[in-house]
């Protein structure tokens, strides 16, 4: 919750009130009515997962921060003095080998199938027996591999792999060795010992597709209850509609940064977003869930029809529509043809694939954002371009990747489903959820072949992509399982604190994303560069969010849309 944002780093809800009152837009609060202890468990899970990635990912911690970009060229007229950035450390390199000129390349051993990137040249000194040496700054975040090529015939004298400390100092001494075959030694010594990093944690990529989980769950629990309560399907379809449309006005015109241009800047203005795709995604589940709502089932006791799937079967429609929608983003994904790009290309252009694709980031979904919406309306710093050097806009939060969020939301629908249908049967719930759990996790587990990039689809958040849709679902129906007979059952928790901003997220969010340069949730640190103080900033700033959460609980004061 405390990345930069507009101005200071361009780079960088509510009880239901009414009869007809909420259609579960606001995702963790307590729209869950029939099964608000389970609901609540995963919101309460969901926003604690928010408030640890605030916490514990400070900006430096990201990779978006520009330590693993290609290190710059050191300052050889200062005494070798490079200014060390947060997930860096210092690297000397002494060329000990007469005659011989040398040029560095680098590359991050988590860049995958990229081309080396030129580090340093570092000249024979001219002198024997006097090695010339050149200083860079190199990343931590990742390992790195390191070549050394002859410059004059392009020919390679070693390579090695090292993963350096943050802040360490190193130095790599390439020389010969006189032990009968005068062969080239590149060794790595430590000057000066690292510092203990921060802990590294990738929770912030479960956040936001939990929260769309969830908030499929609260439509369909929050919507039977409205229904069940004789609010008609028009009055309801209108809300759902007005709310939505909310939802799309705040995301462009408050959270958007480039309001600090003006009331009038809307050259570049980027239409995706969270809350854009959370409004859309929103809509399309809402109303195919009213469109085809029928009556829950009180009992099952004298009910053939109620016997194990009726909470699939029953759904059979909006099923087909879903099953309709991935078609579409697997035939757009695989089979649309973008210029000067492979078909069905899921890669991050740049220097990936060895340098071959720079302009073809995102494959076919960059390719329709940037069609339809043009280059100057979607996000213009993406995180490829810290690790992949791409120079071409790419979006998030974009068209394609839309239909994978409805499919998620969907599925937290299912749950939620689950959790009416067979209300008081708890072994079945727990079947179901493990069920779902498992199945999902199959599905990932072919896609993806149980690797990083070698599957078929492989899981990545950028794109939204189906195996990271069933992954992390597959993880959601695994919590549920967990948390479901501690919090419903048992009664052994009730959320808290984590319960308070569910009950006010939209305005936990938007107010973070107006309010966060401003103190006291951000002040000037003595060192910019410290990940301790950066942590100690976030956990304050998260912590008076959920203090304002909470007071505005106790006041009864929910901002409703």
């Amino acid at each position: 919750m405390t990345g930069a944002r507009p101005c200071a780093a361009e780079e960088r809800r509510s009880r239901e009130r009414g009869s007809c009152g909420g259609a579960a837009a606001e995702a963790a609060a307590g729209g869950m009515n029939g099964a608000r202890g389970a609901g609540r468990a995963l919101a309460a899970l969901l926003l604690a997962a928010s408030v640890l990635s605030a916490a514990l990912l400070a900006p430096g911690g990201s990779p978006e921060y520009g330590a693993e970009a290609a290190p710059p060229r050191a300052d050889l007229d200062k005494k070798r003095h490079v200014e060390l950035k947060m997930d860096q450390a210092l690297l000397l390199i002494h060329n000990e080998l007469h005659g011989t000129n040398l040029t560095v390349y680098w590359n991050s051993e988590r860049c995958y199938h990229c081309s080396f990137q030129v580090l340093v040249n570092v000249s024979w000194s001219g002198k024997p027996g006097k090695p010339s040496t050149a200083a860079v700054a190199v990343s931590t975040q990742h390992g790195s591999i390191l070549q050394l090529n002859d410059t004059v015939e392009e020919k390679e004298v070693c390579r090695l792999e090292y993963k350096f400390g943050e802040f360490g100092n190193y130095s790599l001494l390439v020389k010969h060795v006189h032990n009968g075959v005068n062969e080239i030694a590149c060794d790595v010594v430590v000057n000066k010992n690292p510092i203990d990093s921060n802990l590294r944690l990738t929770v912030a990529d479960l956040v936001f597709p939990w929260f769309v989980f969830i908030m499929g769950s609260s439509i369909f629990l929050s919507m039977t209850s409205i229904l069940q309560r004789g609010c008609s399907k028009l009055k309801l379809m209108g809300k759902i509609g007005w709310r939505s449309f909310l939802l799309i006005c705040i995301g462009m015109f408050i959270v958007n940064p480039n309001y600090c241009l003006g009331p009038l800047s809307w050259d570049k203005v980027r239409i995706p977003g969270v809350l854009q795709r959370l409004g859309v995604t929103y809509f399309v589940v809402a109303m195919l869930e009213l469109i085809f709502a029928k009556p829950v089932p009180e009992s099952c006791a004298s009910e053939r029809s109620c016997f194990s799937l009726r909470d699939i079967i029953f759904s059979w429609p909006q099923w087909l529509f879903i099953l309709m929608l991935e078609s579409i983003w697997l035939g757009l994904t695989f089979f649309l043809p973008v210029p000067g790009c492979p078909t069905g290309y899921l890669g991050p252009g740049g220097i990936g694939d060895l340098g071959k694709y720079p302009n073809c980031t995102g494959g076919a979904a960059g390719y329709i954002d940037r069609l339809l919406l043009g280059d100057d309306h979607i996000y213009q710093h993406p995180s490829s371009a810290v690790l992949y050097h791409t120079e071409v806009a790419y979006d998030p939060e974009g068209i394609l990747g839309t239909i994978n969020s409805i499919v998620m939301a969907f599925l937290g629908v299912q749950a939620g489903k689950i959790l009416l249908y067979y209300k008081d049967q708890t072994k079945d719930i727990l079947i179901r959820f493990t069920a779902w759990c498992c199945f999902l996790g199959l599905i990932s587990i072919a896609l993806t072949k149980i690797s990083e990039n070698e599957g078929f689809i492989p899981i990545n958040k950028n794109l939204w992509s189906i195996s990271y849709v069933t992954t992390l679902s597959s993880f959601a129906f695994f919590i549920l399982l967990i948390l479901y007979p501690i919090v419903d059952v048992k009664g052994l928790w009730t959320g808290t604190p984590f319960f308070y901003p569910g009950m006010n997220s939209i305005l936990v969010y938007v107010g973070h994303e107006v309010f966060e340069n401003y103190f006291p949730f951000q002040w000037k640190l003595g060192d910019n560069q410290s990940h301790k103080e950066h942590l100690t900033q976030n956990i304050v700033a998260s912590a008076l969010w959920v203090l304002i959460a909470y007071i505005l609980y106790k006041k009864k004061v929910f901002w409703k849309i």
